[in-house]
């Protein structure tokens, strides 16, 4: 299918241009959306009529990406929050959707075509580089900084999750409400020797101390008597 581009587009040409693109790419993107005409005579002769004006809108979208590239550039590094297990790798992964969504909590309109990633989504924490393509002949490189949710900033280097069984075990080790209960009520070393100390030891009757403290008076009671009669 044969088309005059209205505007510039990327990989094919810039305004004015006569291209040859598949037929449901020129029918479904490119003539719905206005950025280019069947290369029709009529077509171009139209085209050439409104040459200046089309220079001219083009003129002015260039002028707003320029414009947007400036607000990228103010709020990098973007920062993205995002849930890390313990050695910095993500539970899931950022991508176009989630980097265009933290543009627009910045202020700054990015769509998730814009966004271009090479290497694939993010995995990990740490600073990463993507590229914007904001216009057909305008790039922004960002610099993406994910953070996990307590404000780990990169991949611990040398650490290992443990793998799943010896998570179990090191549960089983623990103990449960009721081991400690029960620890509570065991005795102490000092308990026990106290008790081991006591064994041996049987307490004296009261009698005997009352019959020894009795013989013990009586024969005071009785020198008094006879120094008396004396």
């Amino acid at each position: 299918m044969r088309i005059i581009l209205l505007e510039s587009v990327e990989s094919l040409g810039g305004i004015g241009d006569i291209v040859d693109v598949r037929a449901g790419y020129g029918r479904n993107y490119l003539l719905p959306q206005g950025k280019a005409a069947p290369a029709t005579e009529e077509q171009i002769a139209a085209f050439e009529e409104r040459r200046a004006e089309l220079m001219a809108m083009e003129r002015e979208r260039m002028a707003a990406t320029t414009a947007r590239a400036v607000q990228v550039q103010a709020v990098l590094p973007l920062t993205i929050i995002a849930n890390a297990g313990p050695v910095g790798k993500l539970y899931g992964s950022v991508g176009p959707a989630e980097i265009s969504a933290g543009f627009e909590e910045a202020g700054v309109e990015v769509s998730r075509s814009e966004v271009q990633m090479p290497e694939g989504p993010i995995k990990e924490l740490g600073e990463h580089h993507v590229t914007l393509k904001l216009h057909a002949d305008v790039q922004q490189e960002a610099t993406i900084r994910v953070v996990g949710q307590a404000g780990e900033t990169e991949v611990l280097p040398g650490a290992e999750p443990l793998p799943a069984d010896e998570d179990e075990e090191a549960e089983e080790m623990l103990p449960t409400d009721g081991d400690e209960e029960a620890e509570e009520m065991l005795p102490t070393d000092g308990d026990a020797a106290a008790e081991t100390a006591g064994e041996g030891l049987e307490p004296e009757p009261a009698g005997e101390e009352a019959i020894e403290d009795t013989a013990g008076t009586e024969p005071q009671d009785q020198a008094a008597d006879s120094t008396g009669d004396g």
